[in-house]
């Protein structure tokens, strides 16, 4: 098990983290699915009836708003045969209705309807409903996680008194999605820090002021943050923020808008990122270039972590030494994940 060691003596994980099938099982079903991620911007689910389907960790689940106006969150799995309630994002549904076998429920999660049951002996329809999980809606955006950990409000301590109130004037306009050959964790690792920026992303490192790029960390999440000192056509003049919020949750702030991104894991060597675009509304015509920029930016972040997944699972990789100036927030992220192995590892 790796040691817990001050950011001047400490060294990355180490590489079987990235390959082994057990951590990957773990990590799946213990940090992913229990932890606090945004899933979808509130405006998808603004409605009575409207529903998402979203995965936590390897668990199906299902986001709703009721006719009441209440958000509510269900594993997206009947408990007849685990066939699915919802099948994709919808709007204004009166119901639920299991694509298997037509097991029906309410927004509730309530079993209204089980066709052909009759028969069935001691069957109650009323002691059947979905599973619930936690939901939160915060700054136009939907929160959610499987399971027990941290409580919301201890997750995001802090964090509110950095950004102010600005975020809940902001409106969601599109989303992308981009896949990238590595490990979820390789790419967690290079969004943490600002060192690889002169070499991988010119185009970014000419946005922000590298020589003040500070990072700053708290109990469950690391801030980096940059100065812009002129409107660049990507960035306008101001300050960046950049959140990651532990585990796989990021907040890209920037004047007068903000992106947010979640790392879902596709395999061991495999994640897809969600891209959720937001602005105020005199920023709104951004977005074209925004998303040309972003483009540029993931590209290059795809290739390097592909050539570090290769390089972690090589077989020849050793742990290297964490630079104290600029990975802290690589070594805090490392440092929560060493913390959930401790817990593996006494089962």
């Amino acid at each position: 098990m790796d040691e817990i060691k001050p950011i001047t003596q400490a060294s990355a994980l180490d590489p079987r983290y990235y390959s082994c099938a057990d951590i990957y099982d773990y990590e799946t079903r213990h940090i992913l699915t229990t932890g606090w991620q945004i899933v979808s911007p509130a405006a998808q689910v603004s409605g009575a009836g409207d529903i998402i389907t979203r995965q936590l960790g390897n668990v199906p689940i299902i986001v709703l708003r009721t006719k009441d106006g209440v958000l509510k969150g269900f594993y997206n799995i009947c408990p007849h045969r685990a066939g699915p309630v919802a099948q994709c994002d919808a709007r204004g549904t009166k119901r639920l209705r299991c694509a298997y076998h037509g097991w029906a429920y309410d927004h509730d999660g309530q079993l209204t309807s089980a066709p052909e049951m009759q028969a069935a002996e001691n069957f109650d329809p009323g002691a059947i409903q979905l599973t619930s999980i936690d939901v939160r809606e915060w700054n136009g955006t939907i929160w959610a996680r499987a399971g027990n950990g941290p409580d919301f409000n201890t997750v995001i301590d802090g964090i509110g008194d950095i950004i102010g109130s600005g975020l809940g004037n902001l409106i969601y306009s599109g989303s992308i999605l981009y896949d990238v050959a590595c490990n979820w964790k390789v790419y967690a690792d290079n969004y943490l820090e600002g060192y690889h920026l002169p070499f991988v992303h010119p185009g970014l490192t000419q946005a922000v002021d590298y020589s003040t790029y500070k990072t700053q960390t708290h109990k469950y999440w690391s801030l980096q943050r940059s100065p812009i000192d002129d409107d660049t056509g990507a960035y306008a003049a101001g300050e960046a923020l950049y959140f990651l919020i532990y585990p796989n949750t990021m907040l890209n702030i920037l004047p007068g808008r903000m992106q947010t991104n979640r790392i879902i894991p596709t395999g061991i060597d495999s994640c897809r990122i969600e891209f959720d675009f937001y602005y105020a509304p005199e920023e709104a015509y951004r977005k074209e270039q925004d998303i040309k920029f972003s483009d540029k930016v993931q590209e290059e972040d795809r290739i390097i972590c592909e050539h570090v997944q290769k390089g972690l699972t090589s077989g020849v990789y050793k742990p290297g030494r964490l630079s104290p100036a600029r990975e802290s927030g690589v070594w805090h992220f490392q440092n929560l994940l060493r913390s959930a192995y401790k817990t593996m590892a006494a089962k």
